[in-house]
């Protein structure tokens, strides 16, 4: 904050700064004007000093103006009449000004009235070119905050739907778990008390988890941990995991929570419509610039729901993925030798 706040002082500063010089410059330019001309050093200094005060107050007046009102389609002629009104106005003050002050001197009275139309169209050009500065500089100071509105606006969205992704994956695990504690409640009360203990411990890990945004595969590997202990209490010595993952990549990053439903995915796909004993592999590998996980689940094309779809779980971390990275292969999915295979890729930052 206190670095943006220096530099919008130091932007402010700069253009008061030309504005000053520029009317400094053509000041010093129609007091030698004057001085060639004729005209005693006094009265040239004066007749400069309220030419361009005058005129530059006019230049603050349209640039004030500019906050509040900023032409579209009609700015050149916006341009044209303010220069020429304001111009005009100008020539007028200073010629009522100046006949009263000077009327005493009569070479500046014919210097000064022998110099109106010049002094009317250096106005006009003055003032022109103040007025299409500034409403070029506003254009640019607009476009600039519709640019940062915009993109905090997709942000923002972005988030939301983030947010909503992790809400609708939560309660189809949670119903799952709470269902399988009702199952056990009456037969294995101590196997169903320790389920309500390891979901607690889940859903606190979850709740800490999804505010990090990306972390570490160790603390995801942990976290998909308490999942998996929850799960192993529901189907026994059938479920059997093997994590492979070398440890210099336990620091790698990744988004929060990003596993969890991949091998929720595996464990429906793998164990819901078979007796036999199912072991799914993770295995954790780094590509060019990318850590890459692979899940792995036996998958039988005439007992298991068809793959195609590949369920919610992983439709919504393909759309989380190119919501984080912009990517839309960064999920892959392939059927081989009997295993369903689901591929993540996610690119390091470097």
């Amino acid at each position: 904050m206190e670095i943006e706040t220096t530099t919008q002082n130091r932007s402010g500063k700069r253009p008061a700064f030309f504005f000053l010089l520029w009317w400094l410059v053509w000041g010093a330019g129609q007091y030698y004007a004057m001085k060639t001309a004729g005209v005693a050093s006094t009265h040239a200094a004066a007749d400069a000093v309220i030419s361009i005060l005058v005129l530059a107050g006019f230049s603050g007046v349209i640039l004030s103006n500019m906050r509040y009102y900023l032409p579209g389609r009609e700015k050149y002629l916006y341009v044209l009449i303010v220069s020429l009104a304001l111009g005009g106005l100008w020539l007028l003050i200073t010629y009522i000004a100046e006949t009263n002050i000077f009327k005493a001197d009569i070479l500046f009275m014919a210097v000064f009235k022998a110099s109106l139309g010049l002094r009317f169209t250096i106005g006009f050009l003055l003032l022109a070119c103040v007025t299409l500065a500034g409403l070029l500089r506003r254009t640019a100071q607009r476009q600039a905050e519709d640019a940062y509105y915009k993109q905090e606006t997709e942000r923002i969205a972005k988030d939301a739907e983030l947010n909503k992704l992790r809400l609708k994956l939560q309660p189809h695990f949670l119903f799952n778990s709470l269902n399988s504690i009702s199952a056990l409640t009456g037969t294995q009360p101590e196997k169903a008390r320790l389920m309500i203990q390891q979901l607690a411990a889940f859903l606190r890990g979850t709740l800490k988890k999804e505010d990090e945004g990306f972390i570490s595969i160790e603390e995801e590997l942990e976290q998909l941990q308490l999942y998996l202990d929850i799960e192993k209490l529901r189907f026994g010595h059938r479920l059997s995991v093997e994590v492979n993952c070398d440890a210099d990549l336990l620091q790698l990053q990744l988004p929060a929570l990003l596993l969890q439903p991949v091998v929720e995915n595996a464990i429906k796909f793998g164990l819901y419509d078979t007796i036999d004993d199912v072991c799914i592999s993770i295995s954790v590998a780094k590509a060019v610039n990318a850590l890459q996980v692979t899940v792995s689940n036996p998958f039988d094309e005439t007992t298991s729901m068809p793959a195609g779809g590949t369920g919610f779980g992983l439709s919504s971390i393909r759309r989380r993925l190119f919501l984080l990275f912009g990517r839309q292969d960064l999920l892959q999915t392939k059927q081989e030798a009997g295993n369903f295979i689901t591929i993540i890729t996610i690119p390091q930052r470097t």
